[in-house]
């Protein structure tokens, strides 16, 4: 595990906000929520994805490495204990190794072959309903439940530009 204890996340948590303030899209605020993510937590893969009501399944909409997990990705529903804990209850999810991962991720190869081991799921919410997940990985026993507050706080600055982005994408019929 890192030593992230001696990371301060407000000036992360500022830097995300002021891209919120000032972005010109979504895109600018996932780029800068990856950035400070990757600051505050460490990470070797990062994706927001966004969760159609509609149909129960996400797809993703950034990715900090887009030829193993490229934007447009789509996962369909998942109807598993962790699609209830995190879509439905809302609540963040932590995967500590790979028998988490194995048991959770039907594309467990792909994230272990990006030495990847542990997850955390970050729902991003708004009004009560789900817009979609932030999902920050690294290797095994990376994430904890310490990690849980600060990222329920990025959850929640990037509810504007999940807001956006759905809105956007119902115009453009997606």
């Amino acid at each position: 595990m890192s030593n992230r204890a001696s990371i301060d996340p407000l000036p992360h948590f500022h830097a995300v906000a002021t891209a919120s303030a000032n972005a010109s899209s979504a895109d600018d605020v996932l780029a800068s929520l990856d950035t400070n993510l990757d600051a505050v937590f460490g990470r070797k893969l990062f994706t927001a994805l966004r969760y159609h009501a509609d149909t129960g399944g996400t797809e993703r909409y950034y990715s900090s490495n887009p030829e193993a997990y490229p934007v447009g990705g789509r996962k369909p529903p998942n109807l598993t204990p962790w699609t209830q804990h995190l879509l439905v209850e809302r609540k963040p999810y932590i995967g500590y190794d790979a028998d988490d991962i194995r048991a959770t991720f039907f594309d467990h190869e792909i994230i272990f072959s990006l030495g990847c081991e542990s997850i955390i799921n970050i729902p991003v919410s708004h009004n009560g309903k789900i817009l979609g997940t932030l999902n920050v990985l690294n290797e095994a026993g990376w994430f904890d439940e310490d990690d849980i507050p600060t990222a329920l706080v990025f959850a929640g600055l990037a509810a504007p530009a999940f807001l956006e982005l759905t809105e956007r994408l119902a115009k453009d019929g997606a």
